[in-house]
């Protein structure tokens, strides 16, 4: 049985331990971990199967599978750690894996898989398909309610008041990886677009902000050497936290039910 420790019990690392503890995922989960030792310990309490509450290193040395449901800020030291433990890995934070290509290589001569979910968003199957040929254009547009928005480093550095705004307005305009920097914790899926489409292909990525607005909106559309594919999923936010959708809960779920299960569909 897969042996698998969460760092972080947030929206997203809740759901996972506790599909886990439930018996929903084929796994045992030997660990959990958060900055915030006491909100830990309050969730492990909760658990049937009251899992330890460690340090990280303790976690990752339990582990088959580390997964990180913190923070992009956590896999600094998360995923050297991990890499160097020889462990794989289930990173929901993806924005902080770019421009880190040494973790990957280091990954290969270790023999460790680094897994990405889908998250928020629908088509990276058929956009990995495509890139095995020439992508021309792949562009994410983002709508996100103010309230997933506010706060965020990005906002405050520029002094916009999203808040008092009327209409739907752009309130960025970049590549995958500037957009990652300027939205660490709500742009996981412009880093998952940009991981599926390759480090070739042209990704832009457009987030709009919409007052009144209750769902995170994400249409993606990409055109190349197969032909064009066009995606819009409009995701329920999560009831814990209006940043994440809950689709990126289930796409967690998803992807650890399928590495624990003999069938695996898609891509």
């Amino acid at each position: 049985m897969l042996k698998v420790g969460i760092l972080g019990v947030g929206a997203i690392g809740r759901v996972l331990a506790s599909a886990i503890d439930e018996k929903r995922i084929d796994a045992e989960l030997v660990a959990i971990s958060d900055q915030e030792r006491e909100r830990a310990e309050g969730f492990a309490a909760t658990l049937a199967s009251q899992p330890p509450v460690v340090s990280l290193e303790e976690l990752i040395e339990r582990s088959e599978l580390a997964v990180e449901a913190a923070s992009q800020a956590a896999l600094a030291e998360f995923v050297p750690r991990a890499l160097a433990r020889g462990r794989d890995i289930l990173v929901m934070s993806a924005g902080g894996l770019l421009g880190h290509d040494d973790w990957f290589r280091e990954a290969q001569e270790k023999g460790c898989r680094i897994y990405v979910p889908a998250g928020a968003i629908a088509g990276l199957d058929g956009i990995k398909s495509a890139a095995m040929g020439r992508i021309e254009s792949a562009t994410l547009t983002s709508r996100k309610p103010v309230a997933a928005l506010e706060g965020s480093a990005y906002i405050l550095s520029r002094g916009l008041r999203i808040g008092e705004l009327k209409d739907e307005t752009v309130i960025f305009e970049g590549s995958a990886e500037e957009a990652a920097r300027a939205f660490p914790a709500t742009s996981n899926v412009a880093a998952s677009l940009r991981l599926a489409a390759g480090p070739e292909a042209p990704v832009r990525v457009r987030v709009v902000a919409v007052p009144g607005g209750t769902k995170n909106v994400h249409e993606i559309r990409v055109e190349g050497e197969f032909g064009r594919l066009a995606v819009t999923v409009e995701n329920v936010p999560s009831k814990s936290n209006p940043r994440t959708s809950q689709l990126a809960a289930f796409s967690a779920l998803a992807t650890l039910a399928g590495l624990t299960r003999p069938l695996r569909v898609g891509t």
